[in-house]
């Protein structure tokens, strides 16, 4: 199935989507968000289409897309899971999986405009495949106990500021990773069933030229080990969003110029959508230009 939120910042519609068509899912729940999706939600939209209780949502083409999930409690994220990234950004493979952390306020829609803050000077891109918790995951006992805590996945863009990451962070990355904006996400949660997940295809291009191209079967590390060795050490909440990497093809490289306002974005995974993102200043350096 395919989940999504769709409406104005702050009052989205959750939705599923079937053979082109977004049902309102607003009967069955207020929101696509952690208690939806670990108490039951998707069974019970299954159950209300296979009954023709859902209604179409009307003129659901002319509103703005959202992150297919509300709020996540947290954003977890895997660094260098890509062997070729690994080269490009000058660093050996990493032998464990390497985690940092995106505040929440960044996820937005998969369509949102992005505002470069005031004093980048290296606002990258970087297609990821997302995973989106569905059931509590603490200490799990193998990798492969982990698709039974995944309620689906998503396309995201881990929009990063190189010069915070690697020079104003003091060693950590995060500071480079959380601007307002910096995670859309969607335009859909895909739920498992419906998704190979360690091969699909992950694209990018900036302006409307390529840049990064690759799969998910490149990973170091899998979405399934990920999961597992993330609960060793934290507990992953129902709704919360891992993000599982990025291939080669960034800017970092060097290879490619940085983001700039005027820059154009699109990021897609197969199966999971295509985002499309216009990048701005920010609003308070538009005010003192104004």
């Amino acid at each position: 199935m395919k989940f999504a939120r769709l409406g104005p910042i702050g009052q989205e519609t959750p939705t599923v989507l079937v053979e082109g068509t977004y049902y309102d899912l607003s009967e069955i729940t207020s929101d696509i968000n952690g208690t939806f999706l670990s108490t039951g939600g998707p069974a019970a939209a299954v159950a209300a289409l296979r009954a023709s209780k859902l209604p179409e949502l009307k003129q659901a083409d002319a509103l703005r897309i959202g992150a297919p999930i509300a709020r996540p409690s947290a954003v977890i994220c895997i660094g260098m899971n890509y062997a070729a990234h690994a080269a490009e950004s000058g660093a050996l493979p990493p032998e464990i999986p390497i985690m940092f952390l995106k505040t929440p306020n960044t996820v937005v829609g998969p369509n949102d405009t992005v505002e470069i803050p005031p004093t980048s000077i290296k606002t990258d891109w970087e297609v990821e495949l997302g995973v989106v918790i569905g059931r509590r995951a603490a200490y799990l006992a193998s990798p492969a106990d982990s698709i039974g805590h995944i309620a689906g996945f998503v396309t995201a863009n881990d929009l990063s500021e190189r010069d915070f990451q690697m020079n104003a962070s003091g060693g950590q990355w995060s500071k480079g990773k959380c601007a307002p904006g910096f995670n859309p996400t969607g335009p859909w949660l895909v739920t498992p069933d419906e998704v190979d997940y360690q091969n699909l295809a992950l694209r990018s291009w900036v302006n409307g030229e390529p840049r990064q191209d690759s799969t998910t079967a490149d990973q170091i590390f899998s979405v399934d080990f990920v999961i597992w060795h993330l609960s060793q050490y934290l507990t992953l909440e129902p709704g919360d969003l891992v993000l599982t990497g990025t291939p080669e093809g960034v800017a970092l490289s060097g290879r490619f110029p940085y983001l700039a306002a005027g820059d154009t974005c699109e990021v897609e995974i197969a199966g999971l959508g295509r985002q499309r993102q216009n990048f701005v200043p920010t609003a308070t350096e538009r005010h003192h230009h104004e």
